[in-house]
């Protein structure tokens, strides 16, 4: 059910969308520059460590997220209302972007459990290991960390995209309603 006076998500929301962008970004990053320097080189680690621990972040907030989505003020509606195709596609892309959210981080943690590693984090906290070292077993869910975050790409682009079109074309609310101090 959505509240039809409502112009924008609340604040949380708005902050908790624009900052878990903001690590998703860093995230891709970390990952990304890390190969401009040669392994054994601290900076080619610490990159990799930041991008674990970044992504741990993200695990954590896209919990808040779905419980401040649950339980949270509703969502304000768009105007004028999507057509059917377009409500569905949007649900089915953002439970798409939630499911990676989820799954990308895990992933990647259990891939670096199954080679045996923990990376240490903020504080000189190292995470648990979630699996016993298996190095056919971390390759796989490496291959799964990396397809997921292909998708994830694919999936963040069309939800940039639609905003856009929504935006820019339709000329709807459904980018004003994410957008901090704009009505």
């Amino acid at each position: 059910m959505t509240t039809p006076h409502l112009r924008r998500f609340a604040p949380p929301t708005l902050w908790l969308h624009w900052l878990m962008a903001l690590l998703l970004i860093a995230v891709v990053l970390c990952i990304e520059l890390h190969e401009l320097w040669p392994k054994g080189d601290p900076t080619r680690a610490l990159l990799k460590n930041w991008h674990f621990t970044l992504g741990l972040a993200v695990f954590a907030l896209v919990w808040l997220r779905l419980l401040l989505r649950w339980a949270g003020p509703k969502s304000p509606a768009v105007a004028p209302p999507l057509k059917r195709w377009q409500a569905n596609l949007s649900h089915t892309v953002q439970a798409g972007l939630y499911l990676l959210m989820i799954a990308l981080p895990l992933l990647g943690w259990m891939a670096l459990s199954a080679s045996g590693k923990a990376p240490t984090l903020w504080g000189g906290w190292t995470p648990p290991l979630l699996l016993a070292p298996d190095k056919a077993l971390a390759d796989t869910l490496m291959d799964w960390h990396e397809a997921g975050a292909t998708l994830g790409f694919w999936l963040v682009g069309l939800h940039t995209a639609a905003a856009l079109v929504h935006h820019f074309v339709q000329r709807d609310n459904t980018l004003r309603r994410m957008l901090p101090g704009i009505h």
